[in-house]
């Protein structure tokens, strides 16, 4: 009997432990809508433009939308890596 409560103790301190890791996806990546460019002087909108692919992810450029600079990029990760060929 003390066996069974400890094996169900230690079955349920498992499921805790898994259930605690999960991260919560809604915060894995972001979009910007609006950032400061220093042309215009101002937060402005922005335009989303692929600028390069590659192999660790897909390179962005932001583009303000009054006078089309660059302000700012990022690289989105893939989740599965391109194999070489």
């Amino acid at each position: 009997m003390k066996k069974n409560i400890m094996q169900n103790l230690g079955n349920s301190i498992r499921y805790q432990r898994k259930k605690a890791v999960k991260k919560p996806k809604q915060f894995e990546e972001f979009e910007a809508s609006m950032l400061f460019c220093p042309k215009c002087k101002e937060a402005v909108p922005v335009r989303e433009k692929l600028l390069l692919v590659l192999p660790e992810g897909d390179k962005h450029d932001y583009l303000c939308t009054k006078c089309g600079s660059p302000i700012g990029s990022k690289v989105t990760k893939e989740e599965t890596p391109l194999n070489s060929l």
